[in-house]
């Protein structure tokens, strides 16, 4: 069998965690992906993947050998883009990464229109909270949200990410007039648990003094969309992205409180590689987000 195809099948069997996502990825069946796999490790004479019923895990060879994999492929990419750089054709496939909520909410109609606009080009979309290495071979553009560290990638700004601390009617109605942060203290909090940022449930006054909401945790989960479907309903206060929560303030089910206070923002960037030969492809997508997503954002 072609060693790339069977590198490329090894490599996306690793990322995917499965044989099966090495297969949708590569457009086969699963068991010609398990061919490829089982051709690859009998040419090597090494076994590069532990087998289970659940998910497969990388044996030390294969950490090693996956390491090399991602620098090879990365290059026939490189020459690749370098090929089609001189071309006026937009076509391949461009694989995309952004975090889990956002790309549900609001990437669908995005890369449906970028999809209609450019019928030669398909997407991979993985939806990962974690940030993914835009310089490997596995990711050509991530969205990222918060402070981008220094680094050789390339950044583009979208915009930025809001925060707001919201309630919902029915349950404000219980409580007493909110007019300063002293006046949430003891009320229940849905705090997000995965929340790095030092500045979570803090607002600034209009001299930029910071005030840190001190309420009780009532509810804590690591997905802001479940919580805001809990203050709806009732149970408490919730701090997070106006990209999760404006829709529902929007809609009458969530009150903003304490207008005159505001909450540190986020950026919202694509970030994406260095290359000598930026493909024509990653160009045009950076391009149609940069138009499609603008501030002010819908959400806001």
């Amino acid at each position: 069998m072609d060693r790339l195809t069977c590198m490329a099948v090894f490599e996306a069997a690793a990322r995917t965690g499965s044989i099966a996502g090495a297969a949708r990825l590569h457009e086969m069946t699963p068991s010609h992906a398990s061919k490829h796999l089982a051709a690859l490790e009998s040419a090597l004479g090494v076994s590069l993947l532990r087998r289970s019923t659940r998910q497969l895990a990388l044996t030390p060879e294969g950490e090693r050998y996956l390491e090399r994999c991602r620098r090879i492929l990365g290059e026939v990419r490189e020459a690749d883009d370098e090929a089609r750089a001189h071309t006026d054709v937009i076509s391949g496939t461009l694989r995309v990464t952004a975090p889990v909520t956002f790309g549900a909410l609001h990437m669908g109609p995005v890369v449906a229109s970028f999809l209609a606009r450019y019928p030669g080009v398909a997407l991979q979309v993985s939806l990962d909270d974690r940030y993914q290495d835009v310089r490997s071979d596995t990711v050509d553009i991530a969205i990222r949200i918060g402070k981008l560290a220094n680094s050789s990638l390339v950044a583009r700004r979208l915009g930025a990410c809001r925060m707001v601390l919201c309630a919902a009617p029915r349950f404000l109605a219980t409580q007493g007039a909110i007019s300063t942060p002293a006046d949430l203290t003891g009320l229940p909090m849905l705090a997000f648990s995965e929340a790095v940022s030092p500045a979570d449930w803090t607002l600034r006054d209009a001299d930029g003094t910071a005030h840190r909401i001190e309420g009780v945790t009532r509810l804590a989960a690591d997905n802001v969309q479940m919580l805001a479907a809990a203050a709806v309903a009732g149970a408490g206060l919730v701090f997070g992205p106006s990209f999760i929560l404006g829709p529902a303030v929007q809609r009458g089910e969530l009150v903003t409180l304490l207008p005159g206070y505001a909450a540190d923002s986020l950026d919202i960037s694509l970030v994406y590689a260095t290359r000598a030969y930026l493909p024509r492809t990653v160009r045009a997508f950076v391009d149609h987000l940069v138009a499609a997503l603008t501030e002010p954002f819908s959400w806001d």
